[in-house]
C-alpha cells in the first residue's frame, strides 16, 4: 500500500505511533547526526565529546568514523 492508502485507512496520527514508524523516525535521527561527524572531527572534538553532543553512543560514533575510510 501506497503511504496515502495508509494514511486515509488509519490516520496520521495512529500511523505515527506505531512501533515502525518511531524506529524509523530515530534511524533518520541518528543516520542525519552522523553526517556532522566529519566536521566534528575537523574541528579536534574527540570521540567521547561528538557522542556527547550529538546524544549517541561511543560505538556508533566509532562505526561512523570506521564507515569513513
Amino acid at each position: 500500500m501506497s503511504p496515502k492508502e495508509l494514511e486515509a485507512m488509519f490516520g496520521i496520527d495512529d500511523l505515527k505511533k506505531t512501533r515502525f514508524a518511531q524506529e524509523l523516525m530515530a534511524e533518520s535521527k541518528a543516520e542525519g547526526k552522523l553526517e556532522v561527524i566529519p566536521s566534528l572531527l575537523r574541528k579536534g572534538f574527540s570521540v567521547e565529546e561528538i557522542a556527547e553532543t550529538l546524544e549517541l553512543e561511543i560505538e556508533q560514533v566509532r562505526q561512523a568514523i570506521a564507515n569513513l575510510n
